[in-house]
């Protein structure tokens, strides 16, 4: 079973969590580097050598080490130190002051992601503190800019300081929070994410007064067209292994589905009125399942015009597409290109990449999955664990693209229906129950001690 954790934890690590969300760490512009110097002075306490290594003025990471003997591969415990935007004018509580009430930490970055560094630096700390004979180093990086893409942190790192950062074995965000099926609870390990794809698309056109639209070329209205273009894709619904096995997992879990998902799974072509019909039964199941069976393409910018009166010469259009891992975000862009060929006989659209990775993956054949499995299947008798796809892109890319096996970890257990839960993560009211932050270094602490001895 896992440790008992010492009862001062609870207090320390709701105290620490709360401090790291008043430092606004906002990105843009980030401003990292004064969460990461709390974090080192934090650590100095308990002997903890750290540095801080910054990508830019204010954008810092910190990394610290655990040593071991060399038995045993590294482990890497990752997390992010940036944030998304927040208005206070939408929240009950202020999202910048770490509020204590009703058991839980509010805040932004309570659940993205700086909970979780709560959870890794108090498990660090508690490793040191009980003397484990560690076989393996564990090396803790809470870095910058993953909010934007994390080329200015994790990407920074593995750039200038690999050797300082780099380990086989990496444990990070987005997979580990329970959902409920059939009074179960299943845990979900992030083995695989889709790639990435975010491009512009401006259009030009010719200027002319607004009031005599037939003298002039509306570059409005030729954006307009590209979005009504694209609207009307359709890709091809593909299921990657690591989805089939997440659909599997939750046929043997709830034999209340099984017939719906044996359908989808036998019926690629009609995902979307079976989805529908499922929808009807656990509509946040549905949705889940249904950006993780093909690629998106989400317009999320839109730019143009400078006056009522003058007809713009230049619009912008910005987008996010997400393929699924095995596919190729350079061929995407291409067949997007031909798409809007038509449109583009004039030649006046031109593109920009804004930022692309291929999508990628870890295999679940390795002692650290299992040890996982155990652990959880131990805490939580009668669960079950699975590997999933996620949508977002995370830092793991980065690592798995050098041959690091990743798995999105953050153990947390249901504490409100899961699609609200979700809603919080960027949204409105983040936050985080001090139960599952105690829980969650309980799990984390009995992982780590049991891979690495």
């Amino acid at each position: 079973m896992p440790i008992q954790i010492q009862t001062n934890i609870k207090e320390e690590i709701t105290t620490f969590l709360s401090n790291l969300i008043q430092i606004n760490t906002t990105n843009p512009p980030g401003n990292e580097t004064q969460a990461a110097q709390y974090i080192k002075e934090y650590l100095t306490k308990d002997g903890f050598t750290s540095e801080i290594l910054e990508s830019a003025p204010g954008r810092g990471s910190l990394i610290t080490r655990l040593k071991g003997t060399g038995e045993k591969p590294n482990l890497l415990l990752l997390s992010h130190l940036d944030v998304v935007a927040a208005n206070p004018k939408e929240w009950t509580t202020n999202p910048f002051a770490g509020t204590i009430k009703d058991g839980y930490v509010y805040g932004r970055g309570a659940i993205d992601m700086k909970g979780m560094t709560a959870i890794e630096v108090i498990t660090l700390k508690l490793l040191k503190q009980n003397n484990i004979p560690l076989k393996g180093d564990v090396v803790l990086a809470a870095t910058a800019d993953e909010e934007r893409g994390g080329e200015a942190g994790a990407g920074y790192l593995l750039r200038n300081h690999k050797n300082k950062i780099w380990c086989p074995y990496i444990l990070n965000e987005g997979g580990g929070t329970a959902f409920p099926q059939n009074k179960q609870n299943i845990y979900p390990i992030q083995t695989a994410e889709k790639g990435i794809l975010w491009f512009k698309i401006t259009a030009k056109g010719t200027p002319g007064h607004g009031s005599t639209p037939n003298m002039a070329d509306n570059a409005i209205t030729r954006i307009n067209k590209v979005l009504t273009k694209l609207e009307t894709y359709q890709p091809p619904t593909i299921y990657v292994d690591t989805l089939q096995e997440f659909l599997t997992q939750i046929t043997q879990t709830n034999s209340q589905l099984k017939d719906l998902i044996n359908q989808l799974l036998a019926n690629p072509q009609k995902s979307e009125q079976i989805l529908n019909e499922l929808a009807q039964k656990d509509k946040a199941l549905a949705e889940e399942i249904r950006p993780r069976i093909k690629t998106t393409l989400t317009p999320t910018i839109i730019q143009g015009g400078t006056k009522e009166n003058i007809i713009p010469s230049q619009c912008e259009a910005v987008f996010d597409c997400r393929v699924l891992p095995g596919q190729s975000t350079t061929n995407t862009l291409d067949l997007i290109k031909q798409m809007l060929k038509d449109i583009d006989d004039d030649q006046k659209l031109s593109y920009e990449i804004i930022q692309i990775h291929d999508g990628n993956q870890s295999t679940t054949q390795t002692p650290l999955y299992e040890t996982i499995k155990n652990v959880l299947q131990e805490a939580d008798p009668g669960c079950s664990i699975t590997p999933t796809l996620t949508t977002g892109g995370t830092d793991s890319r980065f690592f798995r693209e050098t041959g690091s096996i990743c798995y999105g970890f953050h153990p947390v257990r249901p504490e409100e229906p899961n699609d609200q839960y979700e809603k919080r993560i960027h949204g409105i009211d983040e936050r985080l129950s001090i139960e599952n932050l105690v829980w969650g270094t309980s799990i984390f602490y009995e992982t780590i001690k049991r891979f690495l001895t």
